[in-house]
């Protein structure tokens, strides 16, 4: 590894964190999982104008925000010479001009996520970087094709290089309570990606009710889940604040009982810069700064990171600049 790769992966620490092996279906437990839907808005919607940080304090922040972006393409379009370029911008996601003046080096982003077919490419470009490729999974974004095939599609896309696997559950066990099929199929999905991190998708704009989201999110952990992931980017509704809530202290309760930290990673709608700080601000109150990190907290977007880079640009000179300044590739 070449001097200018260490220090672009130097921002990045791979915390050593136990991984969380699961525990065997507690029904109990689930059951007595509730949310105060009434009492989870007020406080979502108290966070945005509750932390503020300006100046030298918010640029710093930002910074922060940019390791933890998978920065994701899943369009019906995409080229490998698209990925390349996206694996271009998460080794370098801020101008040298920019950083510079920041005083900051080698920042890059959490991952690169994207289809299957797309993996080789994105391995590829991203080699030596320490960026790890993330790959949609399961029938993304449905879950709907055959069971068998959900896991032959983890298994080829660990082979060909994903570190990380973003699967999606099936929304009717969450619909009819089927909480035993819920947990079997998340096992079988977790065993089938072997040493690869897996996300478990709840598509919580399509599970009905917060108390759902919170029952899912915990059966979800309950059989290894190394992440839980709010939404695929392609629901009507995806990423927002009380769902966050829901989920997030969801992992708090888990992590209380059994002792095993889970990552969390809120997707879709995610697109200004502002809206990161808040998302950050709430996790560093439920969760604490271990979360942080890029090991247990990722933003699933891109178009979030050019709006920081501009942010940023207004930081260092006073003015914004054009949006087509900051393009992804």
């Amino acid at each position: 590894m070449d001097s200018q790769t260490t220090e672009r992966t130097a921002q990045l620490p791979q915390v050593a964190e136990p991984r969380n092996p699961g525990m065997a279906l507690d029904l109990d437990w689930v059951a007595g999982v509730q949310a105060n839907t009434s009492a989870i808005e007020r406080r979502a919607a108290s966070l945005p104008g509750r932390r503020s940080v300006k100046k030298d304090y918010q640029a710093a922040w930002l910074l922060k925000a940019i390791t933890l972006i998978d920065l994701t393409t899943l369009s019906g379009d995409d080229t490998a010479g698209r990925v390349r370029r996206l694996c271009s911008k998460a080794r370098q996601p801020v101008r040298t001009e920019l950083l510079d003046a920041l005083g900051v080096d080698g920042i890059t982003t959490g991952a690169v996520c994207v289809y299957h077919d797309m993996i080789a490419p994105a391995v590829q470009a991203l080699q030596g970087s320490g960026i790890p490729v993330a790959a949609v999974s399961t029938g993304f974004p449905a879950g709907l094709s055959p069971f068998h095939l959900r896991l032959a599609e983890i298994e080829e896309s660990v082979k060909a290089g994903a570190e990380e696997i973003d699967i999606v559950i099936s929304r009717r066990h969450v619909l009819t309570q089927n909480w035993q099929a819920l947990y079997d199929e998340m096992k079988a999905f977790r065993t089938a990606c072997g040493d690869a991190h897996v996300k478990a998708i709840l598509a919580t704009g399509e599970l009905g009710t917060l108390r759902n989201v919170a029952r899912a999110s915990l059966i979800c952990m309950m059989a290894g889940a190394d992440f839980i992931k709010t939404s695929t980017g392609k629901e009507s509704v995806n990423a927002t604040l009380p769902v966050s809530l829901v989920m997030i202290r969801a992992i708090r309760d888990y992590h209380e009982r059994t002792g095993y930290r889970v990552g969390y990673k809120p997707a879709g709608g995610i697109s200004k810069a502002k809206d990161s700080l808040v998302y950050l601000s709430l996790i560093k109150e439920e969760l604490g700064d271990r979360w942080l990190m890029p090991d247990l907290f990722r933003f699933g977007a891109s178009s979030l990171l050019g709006d920081i880079e501009r942010q940023l640009e207004h930081h260092v000179t006073g003015a914004y600049s054009a949006g087509y300044r900051h393009a992804m590739g």
